[in-house]
């Protein structure tokens, strides 16, 4: 009978180390990857903050901020490249940009495609 209960604190055991090195994973997956798409965001909301200045901004201000952001959030060179396009009909801007980061973590490898952009009338 006392063989039995030894056995079943072991297990339990084996149970809770197992069930925290999943949880361990998950927390560090998700992490790297959520970092990825944090940085996303930030982007595309400072674009939507330049977007709604942008009737009382030139293109290249708009731009250089951008820029400035891109610096700051760390982001790769190909976010730089920066489409600003203001229109007559409907009287909008129109602020895009295209880039992809890779995540390189234990078995996960993976690209992830991002198109920031902001649209806001004149």
């Amino acid at each position: 009978m006392v063989t039995g209960a030894s056995n079943r604190r072991g297990s339990s055991s084996t149970g809770c180390l197992l069930t925290l090195l999943l949880f361990s994973a998950a927390l560090y997956y998700g992490i790297n990857i959520g970092e990825v798409y944090w940085r996303f965001y930030q982007y595309q909301d400072e674009m939507r903050s330049q977007a709604r200045l942008a009737p009382s901004l030139a293109d290249g201000v708009i731009r250089r901020r951008l820029l400035l952001t891109v610096d700051r959030l760390g982001l790769p060179a190909e976010a730089q490249q920066i489409h600003i396009q203001r229109t007559a009909s409907p009287r909008q801007i129109t602020i895009e940009s295209e880039y992809a980061e890779e995540v390189s973590l234990p078995l996960f490898k993976h690209t992830f495609h991002f198109r920031p952009h902001a649209v806001e009338g004149l």
